[in-house]
């Protein structure tokens, strides 16, 4: 009920902290979300990139066991041009594993640092 004043009194004073506290909550847990869905994405293409580098490995092995079959059993530019072929999926396999590592790195602590920080100051000026 208003006052003389106009004022509304304590308990709508009371009623809007309590909807504006919650709304706070509220939104602090969506960043807390959305942070880790974006380290969860980071973590992802990671993984992704690893199993690609260790897929290109593998066809660098092979490719190099062809090059060695191929020396033996046929002249030298057959077995050059399956060296070269094995050399390049193995420079594939380097690139990928190392941007693979790199988003590993990147996503490696799973906390809602931004969301964390403002919960921390928001119990702080409530705490005043």
């Amino acid at each position: 009920m208003p006052d003389g004043n106009g004022n509304h009194g304590l308990g709508s004073a009371a009623r809007d902290v309590a909807e504006h506290a919650s709304t706070l909550t509220r939104l602090e847990l969506e960043l807390a979300a959305l942070e880790l869905k974006d380290r969860a994405v980071s973590f992802s293409v990671g993984i992704g990139l690893g199993v690609a580098a260790a897929a290109f490995a593998l066809l660098a092995v092979c490719f190099a066991l062809a090059a060695v079959a191929a020396a033996i059993a046929t002249s030298l530019s057959v077995w050059l041009s399956l060296l070269i072929v094995a050399a390049a999926l193995l420079v594939v396999a380097g690139v990928a594993g190392a941007i693979g590592i790199g988003k590993l790195k990147g996503g490696k602590r799973a906390l809602p640092e931004k969301a964390i920080h403002e919960a921390r100051l928001t119990s702080k000026a409530f705490k005043r």
